[in-house]
């Protein structure tokens, strides 16, 4: 049964531009569906969760991150009575607009932008949903329902202070009330990103042999998820033992953002999705004590796995990729392909030309900038030093 401060796709807000809606699908449904269908969405397969994505097959990628936050969120979502087709849309959304090679490419492109407003993932997956996929006949972008888009913007919490341009620019046309909560379908896809790359963050890590087992007991929570593991079944084999150890961890983080939401829920009651908007604080949160001992673990995977010899030497080789492209493009904006060239020439200023250079480069897979930066920068082969 749907709670009554849920969102419904019949009393939303609308599209940007209007249209004919489905007869067999609610608005959030084609919400979720054009997101899948959408280039940008494809294109995750080949972008870097923590490793690059040529480095194993077992490894996760932005694409099966952004399935299994998709997964969490809508078990948390039915649970609570909430919209869950909205919420899987956010999800699914949300990391669309990161860069190649993960935070490392987005920290570069970020940098290489701070003359031309900077850039920003999360504002960089509205452009793309509002702008950037081109294929309807009557829109730029996937004319996304006002809920998705607002639930994209601001899943994280209000945006206030210095506000991403890409944001910014699109806000000034389509207001999404930036400086309120989002909805908590929202909320729940972000705290299911919090829980998918916490768990499968430590998986890959282990895979890659940058800790060990032994490593992981000094995170408590993790070394109760092991013992419980031991006294329930003692032979188990390691592979087997791992397993059920951190899908415990991963079940204790489900049932923690219930059991605390559905008490702040209470204690706030919201009556509507827009009583949760002014609810002056995120209503989809993780205990006190529980949020301590995930400090614990991020300090610890900060430390171990995303600080490791491996990782930030491929840091400096995919920082030099995107370093050397940026400018290359700037300065010869013909190398771009015929599909931008139109762009190109709306540009009106170098701040224009930027955003679209950065626009091309985000949009690159992995593969395609190691392959890129071959072809235009030349040297030694990238990708064997990857």
């Amino acid at each position: 049964m749907t709670a009554t401060f849920a969102c419904d796709p019949k009393s939303s807000r609308g599209r940007l531009f209007p249209e004919d809606e489905s007869v067999f699908r609610s608005a959030f449904q084609r919400d979720r569906d054009r997101i899948i269908h959408a280039s940008a969405f494809r294109r995750l397969k080949h972008k870097t969760q923590v490793f690059l994505e040529h480095e194993g097959d077992y490894y996760r990628t932005r694409l099966t991150h952004s399935i299994e936050v998709a997964q969490v969120a809508r078990t948390i979502a039915g649970t609570l009575g909430l919209n869950e087709h909205l919420t899987e849309a956010v999800a699914l959304a949300h990391d669309l607009g990161h860069t190649p090679f993960g935070h490392t490419g987005e920290d570069a492109l970020d940098a290489l932008m701070e003359p031309y407003g900077g850039f920003d993932h999360n504002a960089q997956a509205l452009r793309i949903v509002t702008s950037l996929e081109r294929h309807y006949a009557d829109f730029d972008g996937l004319n996304l329902t006002w809920e998705t888009l607002e639930g994209i913007a601001k899943h994280n919490g209000p945006v206030t202070g210095d506000i991403p341009v890409a944001l910014a620019e699109y806000n000034a046309r389509h207001d999404l009330e930036l400086g309120t909560h989002a909805s908590l379908e929202a909320q729940v896809a972000a705290l299911s990103d919090d829980i998918a790359y916490n768990n499968h963050d430590l998986h890959d890590a282990i895979r890659a042999r940058l800790i060990s087992e032994e490593d992981i007991y000094e995170i408590p929570m993790i070394k109760r998820a092991y013992d419980e593991v031991d006294r329930r079944y003692p032979l188990l084999d390691s592979n087997r033992r791992r397993h059920e150890a951190l899908r415990r961890v991963f079940g204790t983080m489900v049932e923690d953002v219930l059991a605390r939401s559905q008490e702040l829920i209470a204690e706030a009651k919201p009556g509507s999705a827009e009583d949760v908007r002014h609810a002056g604080q995120q209503l989809i949160r993780f205990s006190d004590a529980l949020w301590q001992e995930l400090k614990t673990l991020r300090g610890f995977l900060f430390r171990q796995v995303y600080r490791a010899h491996s990782v930030v030497l491929m840091r400096k080789e995919v920082t030099m990729i995107v370093n050397e492209l940026f400018p290359l493009f700037m300065e010869n904006p013909e190398l771009l392909p015929s599909e931008w060239r139109e762009d190109v020439a709306k540009a009106t200023d170098e701040r224009a030309l930027a955003r679209i250079v950065a626009d091309y480069i985000a949009g690159m897979t992995d593969r395609f900038a190691i392959e890129t930066h071959g072809q235009l920068v030349g040297g030694a082969d990238t990708r064997s030093r990857l």
